[in-house]
């Protein structure tokens, strides 16, 4: 007799969403609008399961699972990181943070998500007093190579706070699945860079007027050992690269850059896919054209032009380089699954950035989107920086329920409260954030 196997959730919602809601929760759903009908019998099943009833069960969307079911799997340490970082993968080395663990203000170096596509140099290979970066391409006048004491002694030093987040953060909600790492919510931070503009840098070497674009090569790499392959090498246009905030950056939040984030030197580009700042960096060259470097063609960090179906097959050329990053909110206290007496307020805090823009407003739902009440939000430290928000919440009787935080930008874009539009790679998720809490 075979061996009966067990399905997990998550591979059970990814298969057929509105199925396993019918089989788990005996929920009648409706695909088209999101909504499903839970019957008596359902939310039974469904309060059995989350330790206390589902409040506002008839606004819960279709084909998802609750956040207090959503969690994440178990984590193991890298060095230089917080235990609880979530790793996705070890070669390259990928590893997100839970939630909770961004509550700072400043995201703390030890919790800062690692994106790699390469193998980082060996810290015994970085020797401080022979690291260079030179700056070519065929639209520089002077090429020139500057070691770490001369970058640092000849410019202007400059620190901001800048918001990375990898362009994949949320794949792991698409359906039908993205290929690459299956990140949650956790692949972002902000912190303190410190380092000189990029933009002084390439003045001083001279930058021609056909210039379009910078490319970038670092220290790290490829997977397959071989030393002629270069494992990532993207950019961004002139416009994004002589920017105040565009940084050639050898610190964070005042200490050495970590290893596994760039040490000794990186560039930060804060509002762009994280995979524009590149990292171990040995090379700029100024461009004539858009940079051509590895995972910059095909489909690597582009998103349809047009948008297309689920699980469409999208040409090459129908491709859109990603730019800036979009709106999105992380609430970041209580960690998800917290449980508090009836009667008593729950106070909220997290971070909401905008890409390129500031955030206007961020609000918070608990009856599934239903109803939308306003948090007090902060102003970013300097452009680029995300920015806090916080409120308190009163819940009407015991039960379960979800927060969920919405964010708007400054030119009024708001956070879908479900998946935005699916595409090939699984890019750009901003759909609302939500924790389960637990009333009574």
């Amino acid at each position: 007799m075979a061996k009966k196997q067990k399905r997990g959730l998550h591979e059970w919602y990814a298969n057929d969403p509105i199925e396993a809601d019918q089989q788990l929760w005996g929920r009648e759903s409706h695909a088209s609008t999101r909504r499903g009908f839970l019957k008596t019998s359902a939310k039974i099943a469904m309060g059995l399961v989350l330790g206390a009833p589902m409040v506002y069960a008839e606004h819960f969307p279709a084909g998802m699972i609750p956040a207090a079911l959503a969690h994440d799997d178990r984590p193991f340490a890298l060095p230089g990181k917080h235990p609880d970082l979530i790793v996705l993968n070890d070669r390259p080395i990928n590893a997100e943070t839970p939630p909770h663990l961004l509550d700072d203000a400043l995201t703390p170096a030890d919790v800062f998500f690692v994106r790699n596509n390469g193998i980082p140099p060996e810290l015994t290979q970085i020797d401080l007093q022979q690291w260079t970066l030179s700056i070519g391409g065929e639209s520089v006048r002077q090429p020139k190579t500057y070691s770490l004491a001369e970058l640092k002694s000849k410019f202007t030093t400059h620190t901001y706070q800048l918001t990375l987040e990898c362009g994949g953060n949320g794949r792991k909600e698409f359906n039908p699945p993205a290929k690459g790492n299956q990140w949650s919510v956790g692949a972002v931070g902000c912190a303190a860079w410190t380092g000189v503009r990029l933009r002084d840098v390439l003045q001083d070497a001279g930058i021609k007027a056909d210039a379009q674009y910078i490319g970038y090569y670092g220290r790290d790499t490829h997977l397959s050992g071989d030393p002629n392959k270069v494992p990532i090498s993207r950019g961004v246009p002139m416009t994004k690269a002589l920017e105040d905030e565009s940084l050639i950056a050898w610190a964070m939040n005042g200490k050495d850059l970590p290893w596994l984030n760039g040490y000794p030197l990186r560039l930060v580009f804060g509002g762009w896919p994280a995979s524009c700042s590149g990292k171990w960096l040995t090379r700029i060259d100024v461009r004539n054209r858009v940079h051509d470097g590895q995972k910059m063609g095909g489909q690597s960090y582009r998103v349809p032009c047009k948008p297309v179906a689920p699980g469409a097959k999208v040409p090459d050329e129908e491709m859109c380089i990603i730019e800036s990053m979009p709106v999105k909110s992380l609430i970041t206290y209580p960690r998800s699954g917290a449980t508090i007496r009836s009667g008593q307020q729950l106070p909220i805090r997290g971070h909401a950035w905008g890409g390129d823009l500031a955030v206007q407003a961020v609000e918070y739902s608990i009856d599934f989107g239903a109803s939308w009440q306003p948090c007090e939000l902060s102003a970013p430290a300097n452009r680029l920086a995300w920015q806090h928000f916080k409120a308190r919440i009163a819940f009407p009787q015991p039960g379960y329920y979800e927060v969920w935080a919405r964010a708007t930008d400054s030119e009024g874009r708001m956070q879908p409260m479900l998946l935005p539009g699916w595409n090939p790679k699984g890019y750009l998720n901003n759909a609302c954030h939500r924790i389960a809490v637990k009333v009574g």
